[in-house]
């Protein structure tokens, strides 16, 4: 599989070409998506990521922009919005229209670790390497009123405990058919069988006591303590193989409940991409309404 390397800047009209094919000439309003990668002294290791620049972050040197960090499913990697998801052209159309602000969106590989620290420290890496290093190197807006995150699946898994856990540092969230199995996954779940939730020093094998120690319920006191509202938006296909439009109407009814923004979109579809690329523009357009605008350094 071809993977750019990081200088490799693509200009794309809604997808990613394969190496060698000649591109049409974007339109003036196309952003871009940048392959690069860094360090992670916490993975020990490179790091690589996408990011979404959108037009006329080349040309204006002193203009911030609200941040997302999208995070990918289950097997998945940081190609996978762009080439399966359609997410270049949909975010262009957005900001040409005026329905999301310019702003940057951060795509990065996270294996199959469902964005915890059990198989690689993978939390700890996103807030104390991923975040300060892509603030460090693009013009993003560095308060949480300029942060939103969002995902799929193992995704959106790891986007709602990244909110809950830290509500200070996140606007708003979007989880795309999440992962979130309460009281545990399902026996065809990939989170069963990925070694991730399992016992120390065992041979991977899932663990229920594992599972639920690292699950949405246990941070969810916590986070009502703090008294932070962060809006969610929560959708999952009608027909998901793992019924987790109940999950999504379980979480959404308990942020309800307890006085928490959310909104649940129930739409035709499997666990596919199909629904992820056809949603993920509502789910922008929601989590972007409150962040602030592109702001100048001066």
């Amino acid at each position: 599989m071809y993977t750019p390397s990081p200088s490799y800047r693509l200009h794309i009209n809604g997808w990613i070409a394969a190496a060698g094919i000649a591109l049409c000439a974007a339109p003036v309003w196309a952003g871009s998506i940048e392959a690069a990668e860094f360090n992670s002294p916490t993975l020990q290791r490179s790091w690589t990521y996408n990011v979404y620049l959108p037009t006329g972050y080349d040309t204006n040197s002193k203009l911030r922009y609200p941040v997302m960090y999208l995070l990918h499913g289950n097997d998945g990697a940081r190609n996978d919005w762009p080439v399966k998801g359609n997410l270049l052209q949909t975010a262009d159309q957005l900001i040409q229209s005026g329905q999301i602000p310019p702003a940057i969106i951060v795509m990065p590989d996270a294996g199959t670790t469902w964005y915890v620290d059990l198989k690689e420290k993978m939390e700890t890496a996103f807030f104390n390497d991923l975040v300060p290093h892509v603030e460090g190197k693009y013009r993003t807006l560095k308060t949480r009123d300029g942060r939103v995150i969002g995902g799929l699946s193992m995704g959106g898994y790891g986007a709602l405990r990244y909110v809950l856990k830290y509500p200070e540092k996140f606007q708003a969230a979007a989880l795309l058919s999440p992962a979130i199995y309460n009281p545990e996954p399902p026996a065809d779940s990939s989170a069963r069988f990925v070694k991730v939730f399992a016992e120390p020093n065992t041979d991977g094998a899932y663990s229920r006591t594992v599972w639920q120690s690292y699950n949405y319920p246990v941070l969810w006191e916590q986070f009502l303590a703090k008294k932070v509202s962060v809006p969610m938006y929560i959708n999952s296909g009608d027909d998901d193989e793992f019924m987790i439009e109940s999950e999504a109407t379980q979480l959404y009814s308990l942020l309800r409940k307890n006085k928490q923004p959310a909104e649940l979109r129930i739409v035709n579809g499997k666990h596919e991409w199909p629904v992820w690329e056809s949603t993920v523009g509502d789910a922008l357009k929601y989590v972007f309404r409150t962040v602030r605008r592109p702001q100048s350094d001066q």
